[in-house]
């Protein structure tokens, strides 16, 4: 499967200017939650600027203050979400050298699905293949941070290939997610899987 190409137009959004003083970062940061916990039980396009007002107990005129509209919203989540990744992976990195093959497969999933991909990032992302949020710049930059720590876990590997096998590990792992509550309801399908991404990372990087 070759990468997507991003040729996309999305909407046009305001500048979004962030507080000051600790009382609007505490405020953004409140209306942040609310937002990701109504798109998580709504999906984004069902969420609406009135009932995550509600939720972070803003008034509505003060939202549209600090986001004029909800794709602003979505788009301070997904560089939340960007900064999250980029503090997790390097956390992750700096250990990954001595990791066995399956060990490096169980952290990079637990990594992404559960501590990254929250549920609401995942209905953002599902959400924006129409273009309107700008979520490709993340999509790379996952690839982007796996890419590399296949790198530091193989010095040797080419980038190019470390590219190759990491959209392959992302593709997979993504059609994981996608099936979650089968696999929770069989986890002996759940061990052949990561069996196969083992076998598959062992054959590239063993």
């Amino acid at each position: 499967m070759s990468r997507p190409s991003h040729k996309s137009s999305p909407k046009k959004t305001r500048a979004i200017h962030l507080p000051q003083r600790s009382n609007g970062r505490l405020r953004v940061a409140a209306i942040l939650r609310a937002a990701a916990d109504v798109v998580a039980e709504k999906g984004y396009e069902a969420a609406t600027m009135a009932e995550i007002a509600e939720r972070s107990s803003t008034k509505i005129g003060s939202l549209y203050r600090f986001f004029p509209n909800k794709e602003s919203l979505a788009e301070m989540m997904i560089a939340s979400a960007r900064e999250n990744l980029d503090m997790e992976f390097d956390r992750f990195d700096a250990a990954v050298r001595g990791l066995s093959i399956e060990a490096l497969v169980d952290h990079l999933q637990s990594l992404l699905f559960q501590r990254l991909l929250t549920p609401a990032l995942k209905k953002l992302l599902d959400a924006s293949k129409d273009g309107s949020i700008k979520c490709d710049e993340f999509r790379d930059a996952v690839l982007g941070r796996v890419t590399k720590t296949l790198m530091i876990y193989r010095p040797k590997l080419r980038k190019e290939s470390a590219g190759d096998i990491a959209l392959v590990i992302l593709l997979n792992m993504k059609a994981a997610a996608t099936h979650q509550e089968f696999f929770e309801s069989a986890p002996s399908i759940l061990a052949e899987f990561r069996d196969m991404t083992r076998l598959y990372l062992q054959n590239r990087l063993g």
